[in-house]
């Protein structure tokens, strides 16, 4: 029996087909294949049948189509295929080469092996060999967004190893008879960068060279619009080589690392992004693991030496050590990486079940190397190709801590050679060593001799040479655990008067002992040393210790910490103080205090032993009221003149934060923003809707004008289920018409369009006439974007008239200014002028100068239309003085394109080119995309006519 699942998923027996009865069962064997004689957990098979939307009966369903498929295969193939019952879940138990992904990975690896021995002809074969059990995109025919998404991993794999086959042949001295086959892979993904190069070497090689520069003009077109970057250095510099015809392009090797990368060091441009930096501090004292290291060095030398990406695969039980090793693996080798150190946690174990979202994780990274949100694709394929065009050619170094599965952490991996990745996981993720090349090391206990160094660095060398025996004894209880040796020497530490042997006797009496950590979950051996720890907290700090396990995290600060606890700040401090001083909480970053994953488990065991559910229930009442009232405080700061929502009563236990301007409003959601989207996303959201729906209300104005529109869109659903829950009209108008501003800046026009059909249906039932007409407003600005100012108009008049109705003076400005604006795209300059002029004096009245800079820049732009160039620079310049006083620098450069406009209308060319210049300076800093629209102003001798708002397609007209 053969499985078949690299195109159209087939199970094949002697002499013919095996039909599967329906779709349940395909994603079934298909969930089951994907990590076969592994333990599948029935949680996972229950995700690939109904995605995130299970029914009550779920488990007995996929009990009885495991039943079912059981039934099927055994009676074709007898005992040579089982599904095998295990505890927690199901194995599929065959042979690896009876599936064509485990053939696929075993060729893979032979083919990486040679490679690395310098034999390419051997590898390009064993290569061609893997290519060659594809017959179309993985599980073809399977729907479900588990297996979708892993199919769409496995494709990219494909990808990227059909440009590694590529490269060897190119590197042997090939290229005329690849031109069709690279051609044909840059049409299935244009942005892929490496294909680029060598689509331009094998044209080169072919004779075409006229064809292998237009191959990069066209790339760096498509580049600079679709992601806004030019050409990496290695892509420039192969570019370079063909113009000058170099010699070295047809000979063996190649010139460029972006096709084979030379052996010893190269040189290299100075870095056009920011150069992330973000791995945690160094572990304290860390101690042994010395095989590990040099495995892991082993890994990365032979990947340097054969240009090949390494990846390590970290796996072991919770509290082992996984992450300081792989923290000061990173930290040794660092400087072999200059273009950045990335980190994330994945929390792909997290008690609260907040793991991160891959696509979260991508944009983290984008964001890292200074990639402007604004240009951030909206899907989160086209997000991770982005990311690997950013590293294709540099020499960056990963650490994707805590992940939860391999599909988690696919969408991070780099595509190119040059990287070194590593992967920490409490699963051995066999995914990605079968699919990925993944080198897997598994860690387990300290040994006797490791532990007691561990001791020895933390205690110092004379007072564990003073007690062998107590030593040995901890040792032995701790059962090599580094997290519980961490522990029981913090508590050593902090009484260095107590003699070993009272704590090693403490330890002999703690409940159940430690020896029970050998090759079991940890989180629940691990509780008698904790509850040791635990023991000798202060009452306050062990009831602040259980109350943090309530914490989303995946931090938190002194004020939280002291809502939380319902104690005023300054008793909360003693508290977290103890905490950390014992190991049980840690201060990452100057005020904020994070809990290894473990811990937090432990004390939310505590903590449903030992509070009460009423007072576990205030407590996260508390911890929503803090972050909602900051949260809303902070976005009054930052849109003073924004329509206000009542929220909930607070209770006078609840520890709230001064925020006083704007920038400490912009300083606190920075911090905080984390927090606040786990807040809406945790389980313990439920009870708490109304927070839900405006914690997603006030997080509005932060996460869109910084660019954060994925998070935006998430958190805006989140918000509307939670209004739905609670039948709550007003709050569902105003998620959809938040979700409707989320959607249309990531191009999504039709979504926008529907979401605010919807808010208008129910603002209409509930009467509210401000409700509507900020809802025609947005409507007008999704027409204008799909390029219908007529429409637009209308809807921004009918806004109009309702502002009108309701009394509603600071709405009637800004729709009055609306209606200016579509005017002027009409033609209808004077009446534009009429509608702004009117508008003007409400927005004064009311005191909203984010609105009334808007429309002095539509009185300048409505007068440059006119040729009256000196009354348009003037209302510009009222504008550029509001602008900056705002600190709104996006629109600062947007008036002073404007002014220039017109100093280049009026002949004063000179000055005309110093304001766009300054323009640019400021949207360069910002990395916006209207940089480049700029400099192509600067290039083409200034604009014929004017430019209308640079990018802004009425965007900014939106009413949040």
């Amino acid at each position: 029996m053969r499985f078949r699942v690299l195109g159209p998923m087939e199970v094949q027996l002697d002499g013919g087909r095996m039909e599967l009865a329906g779709s349940r069962e395909q994603r079934i064997l298909a969930a089951l294949l994907l990590d076969t004689c592994q333990v599948v957990p029935v949680s996972r098979l229950v995700e690939a049948l109904w995605d995130d939307r299970p029914p009550p009966t779920a488990v007995k369903a996929v009990r009885n189509c495991v039943s079912t498929l059981r039934g099927r295969l055994a009676s074709m193939s007898g005992p040579a295929v089982l599904i095998a019952t295990e505890p927690g879940g199901y194995a599929l138990r065959i042979r690896d080469d009876d599936v064509d992904l485990r053939v696929f990975a075993d060729r893979v690896r032979a083919g990486r092996s040679l490679a690395t021995e310098g034999n390419l002809a051997g590898a390009v074969t064993k290569l061609r060999q893997a290519l060659a059990l594809w017959r179309g995109p993985a599980f073809t025919g399977v729907t479900g967004r588990l297996i979708e998404t892993t199919a769409a991993r496995l494709d990219e794999e494909r990808r990227r190893l059909q440009e590694e086959c590529l490269s060897h042949e190119l590197a042997l001295g090939r290229g005329p008879e690849l031109v069709d086959e690279i051609a044909a892979l840059i049409a299935e993904e244009p942005l892929r960068e490496r294909a680029q190069g060598q689509l331009m070497l094998a044209l080169y090689r072919a004779g075409r060279r006229a064809e292998a520069l237009d191959v990069y003009q066209r790339a760096r077109r498509l580049l600079v619009r679709e992601v806004g970057i030019e050409p990496g250095p290695e892509l420039t510099e192969l570019h370079r080589a063909i113009l000058d015809g170099d010699r070295r392009l047809g000979s063996v090797p190649t010139i460029t690392p972006l096709l084979r990368p030379m052996p010893g060091p190269q040189p290299r441009p100075a870095p056009v992004h920011p150069v992330p930096a973000q791995l945690p501090a160094q572990p304290y004292a860390f101690t042994g693991r010395t095989a590990q290291l040099a495995e892991i060095l082993g890994l990365l030398e032979a990947a340097t030496r054969s240009g090949t990406t390494a990846l390590a695969m970290l796996s072991g039980t919770a509290g082992v050590g996984k992450t300081a090793l792989a923290v000061h693996f990173a930290r040794r080798v660092a400087e072999r990486f200059p273009d950045g150190q990335l980190y994330v946690d994945l929390r792909g174990y997290h008690p609260t079940g907040s793991v991160l979202d891959p696509g979260e994780a991508v944009r983290g990274f984008l964001d890292a190397f200074g990639v402007p949100a604004r240009q951030l694709p909206a899907g989160a394929a086209a997000a991770s190709a982005l990311l690997r065009t950013l590293l294709a050619g540099r020499r960056v170094l990963m650490v994707l801590d805590n992940a939860r599965d391999a599909e988690q952490v696919r969408p991070l991996l780099p595509g190119g050679p040059g990287c070194l990745t590593l992967v920490t996981s409490r699963s051995r993720l066999t995914g990605l060593v079968a699919s990925d090349g993944a080198h897997p090391l598994t860690l387990g206990l300290l040994s006797s001799d490791e532990a007691h160094q561990l001791l020895t660095r933390r205690l110092g060398t004379a007072r564990v040479a003073a007690e062998p025996q107590a030593v040995a004894a901890i040792v032995t209880r701790s059962a090599g655990l580094p997290l519980a040796l961490a522990i029981v020497a913090a508590r050593a530490a902090s009484h260095p008067t107590f003699p070993l042997s009272a704590i090693a006797q403490e330890l002999e009496k703690a409940r159940g002992g430690l020896d029970a950590f050998t090759g079991i979950d940890a989180s629940t051996d691990a509780r008698s040393v904790f509850s040791w720890s635990y023991q000798t907290l202060t009452g306050p700090a062990a009831r602040l210790f259980r109350l943090l396990s309530l914490h989303p995290g995946p931090d938190l600060d002194l004020l939280a910490a002291a809502s939380l606890a319902g104690v005023p700040a300054h008793l909360a401090r003693a508290p977290l103080a103890e905490l950390a001083h014992a190991h049980l909480i840690a201060e990452h970053t100057p005020g904020r205090y994070a809990m290894h994953d473990l811990l937090r488990a432990y004390a939310g065991e505590r903590a449903r032993g030992e509070e009460t559910e009423s007072g576990r229930r205030a407590a996260t009442r508390r911890m929503f009221d803090h972050y909602l009232y900051g949260a809303h405080t902070a976005d009054v700061r930052l849109y003073p003149h924004r329509d206000s929502i009542r929220l909930p009563d607070r209770s006078d236990e609840v520890t709230t934060v001064e925020i006083s301007d704007r920038e400490s409003a912009w300083a606190w959601f920075s911090a905080e923003h984390p927090v606040l989207l786990s807040l809406t996303r945790q389980p313990a959201s439920a009870g708490h809707e109304t927070h839900v729906w405006q914690l997603g209300w006030s997080l509005t104005t932060f996460l869109d004008r910084r660019g954060h529109w994925h998070d935006q869109a998430l958190v805006q659903r989140a918000a509307l289920q939670a209004a739905r829950r609670l039948r709550d009209r007003d709050g569902q108008a105003r998620a959809y018409r938040n979700l409707s501003v989320a959607d249309l800046r990531l191009g999504r026009r039709t979504e926008a369009r529907l979401h605010l059909r919807r808010a208008l249906r129910l603002y209409r039932v509930l009467g509210d006439l401000v409700g509507q007409a900020r809802t025609l407003l947005n409507l007008g600005t999704v027409a204008e974007h799909a390029r219908r100012p007529r429409l637009a108009l209308r809807y921004a008049e009918q806004a109009l008239g309702l502002f009108r109705a309701a009394g509603h003076r600071a709405g009637q400005g800004n729709a009055l200014n609306n209606v200016g604006w579509y005017h002027i795209q009409l033609g209808d300059h004077e009446q534009a002028l009429r509608c702004c002029r009117e508008a003007l004096p409400l927005q004064q009245e009311v005191g909203n100068r984010y609105w009334e800079a808007h429309t002095w820049d539509s009185l300048g732009y409505a007068h440059h239309q006119l040729g009256q160039y000196p009354q348009a620079t003037e209302c510009y310049r009222r504008a550029l003085t509001l602008w900056r006083e705002g600190g709104e620098r996006y629109y600062e450069a947007t008036t002073l394109t404007h002014i220039a406009d017109t100093s280049f209308a009026e002949g004063q060319s000179r000055a005309a080119y110093d304001i766009w210049r300054r323009a640019l300076e400021i949207l360069t800093e910002l990395g916006h995309p209207d940089g480049e629209k700029l400099r192509e102003k600067l290039r083409d001798g200034g604009p014929t006519p004017p430019d209308r708002s640079p990018g802004d397609a009425g965007g900014r007209h939106l009413s949040r």
